[in-house]
């Protein structure tokens, strides 16, 4: 049996691109083999994963799920649009989801967590690399739960039952009736997946962007040439319009573009006859946030295809 090294780890990790400690497993099944490890490795659909790590997932589908006061949304990504419609993938997606609701939270717990066939997620997702081709990654998960009351979960333009673009969950506390607060929280999630908010409530907004947004405030006054404790007023209710807009609870209606969405829910709660708080929502738009490389994909089919060599 050959020795395991750092250096033959690393040469083997350098030679397949796959994980160090996959690597180190595969030497280890092969008795320190490296060209053994190679095919290890391949056989496994790691080193296949690997060499796809590099091109730009930036497609695929959102996957919501929900059971009981528990609801839960991912979102998976592929190189193009067209693994998205693939069943394999779409299923894989589905079942992640539904994962999901009993896993940690993070993406590194989910991926560590059982695949219902066997193996881990992570294991099943290399496999699906190897067999559909294109790089695929799962990005992001979030989980919501309630003491008493709902999750509601929505899908805009749903590609399939649960799937889609846009997942939003809604979280509603409430002892009314759960029908009733169903109804209200899809028309909230409808209301979150079009309005885009950006926190729950004004003062829960990212700092960074309310100091992006004070920049530009006070470069626009700043023009205006007015004395600077007036420049200071244009500033400040700037921003407060810009908590206003960016916050859920202050955001007016899209369904009637005239009611505060906190007024919305307290006309409901007094409908129904019970307290009702909107505690937590989640919106996921599928590859927001991604450096998209559009022609990473096309430019390595016209390579494998001998398109644009010279004759």
């Amino acid at each position: 049996m050959a020795e395991i090294t750092a250096a033959t780890v690393k040469e083997l990790r350098e030679r397949t691109g796959a994980g160090m400690m996959d690597c180190k497993k595969a030497l280890g099944e092969t008795g320190g083999d490296m060209e053994a490890a190679i095919d290890w490795l391949r056989t496994k659909g790691l080193a296949a994963a690997a060499k796809k790590a590099g091109r730009t997932a930036a497609e695929g589908l959102v996957g919501v799920a929900v059971a009981g006061a528990r609801g839960a949304v991912v979102e998976v990504n592929s190189e193009t649009d067209f693994v998205a419609k693939n069943e394999q993938f779409q299923e894989f997606v589905r079942t992640v989801a539904g994962l999901a609701l009993t896993a940690s939270g993070t993406v590194e717990g989910l991926l560590a967590a059982s695949w219902p066939a066997g193996g881990t997620v992570q294991e099943k997702l290399n496999s699906n690399i190897a067999t559909i081709g294109e790089n695929q990654s799962l990005r992001r998960a979030a989980v919501l739960q309630v003491s008493e009351g709902v999750v509601v979960p929505y899908v805009h333009n749903a590609v399939t039952p649960g799937l889609g673009k846009i997942g939003v969950l809604v979280a509603l506390e409430s002892s009314g009736d759960a029908e009733a607060l169903g109804q209200l929280g899809k028309q909230l999630a409808m209301h979150i997946a079009a309005a885009n908010p950006q926190a729950l409530r004004g003062e829960d907004l990212d700092p960074s962007l309310v100091d992006r947004e004070r920049g530009i405030a006070m470069e626009k006054a700043s023009e205006s040439g007015k004395p600077a404790n007036i420049v200071e007023k244009m500033v400040e209710g700037a921003i407060a319009k810009f908590r206003k807009e960016n916050a859920l609870l202050s955001q007016v209606f899209v369904m009637d573009n005239k009611t505060k969405i906190e007024d919305v829910v307290a006309a409901e709660a007094k409908r129904i006859g019970a307290p009702v708080e909107l505690t937590a929502y989640v919106r996921f738009q599928l590859g927001e946030g991604i450096e998209k490389k559009e022609s990473d994909f096309a430019a390595e089919v016209a390579a494998a295809s001998g398109v644009g060599k010279a004759a």
